[in-house]
């Protein structure tokens, strides 16, 4: 799979991962725990390591936990979660919850969830860092009005990573943050990359452009995640899903080249024309 480094340390990160919400937020069950088990074996089959997840997702942390484990995985993952809630104790509980959940003594990234309480786990994520505990940190959020929000946090911190909403028809992060991202050396991760299914349902029963080809993009999936990785300061992205087959899919953008910005160009005009 394509890998992107790491700006805060130059690690190379494979660049797709899965994300757990809604896909992994599932009642527990022989079925389930198969299907999903299934999706990360395809992940890691593909050469990608990255779970995405958070205690916002109800029971995801478990199941991907879970799934995981039944693959003895746990120390392969790039374990990607957040903290969600507000105050220093209750954020270390919730902290301590994912680590168990995960079966792990050490998380990739936890990420502040939405700015939730952002002032207060900053310093506890830091501390958890220096500790081991943690190897990055960063800050999310899942609406382009919280961008200028966003920005004067990273103005003012230092920060590992940065996850924005962005996809091929939502491209305000490349105004803004994807350049200071690029400018302070912060890894940035593309959430929600089809637009939440928008993008599938604007191009239903319409053939992939043939030029797509040219880069590897063979489905409309493979074209939306090829469009984001090929900006310079995107270095991952987290399509959600709970179905293996759609998980090989999207896993196949990470083969072939990213396409050059002359193309990428052309793939926002030709999606414009549909």
């Amino acid at each position: 799979m394509l890998a992107k480094p790491i700006p805060a340390t130059g690690e190379m990160l494979p660049a797709i991962g899965i994300g757990t919400y809604k896909g992994f937020d599932l009642a527990d069950g022989a079925e389930t725990r198969a299907r999903l088990a299934e999706v990360l074996r395809r992940l890691f089959g593909a050469g990608g390591s990255i779970v995405d997840s958070s205690p916002m997702y109800g029971r995801a942390e478990a199941r991907a936990g879970e799934a995981l484990a039944a693959l003895g995985r746990q120390c392969d993952a790039f374990i990607m979660t957040k903290v969600w809630t507000s105050g220093r104790e209750a954020g270390i509980r919730q902290m301590r919850d994912s680590l168990a959940f995960f079966g792990v003594a050490r998380i990739a990234l936890m990420q502040i969830h939405n700015l939730v309480d952002w002032r207060t786990h900053l310093p506890t994520l830091r501390e958890w860092q220096a500790a081991g505990t943690l190897r990055y940190i960063g800050i999310t959020h899942y609406t382009t009005g919280a961008f200028a929000d966003l920005e004067a946090v990273l103005q003012r911190e230092k920060l590992d990573f940065l996850q924005v909403p962005y996809s091929i028809a939502e491209r305000a992060a490349e105004q803004r943050l994807l350049p200071l991202c690029k400018e302070k050396g912060v890894a940035v991760i593309a959430n929600v990359p089809f637009g939440a299914g928008r993008l599938f349902r604007a191009v239903r029963g319409r053939p992939v452009p043939g030029w797509a080809h040219e880069f590897g993009a063979a489905t409309w999936a493979q074209f939306f995640l090829k469009y984001l990785l090929g900006h310079d300061a995107c270095t991952c992205v987290i399509p959600g899903t709970g179905d293996p087959d759609h998980a090989a899919d999207m896993l196949g953008a990470g083969e072939g080249r990213l396409p050059y910005e002359p193309e990428r160009r052309r793939m926002v005009e030709a999606l414009a024309a549909l």
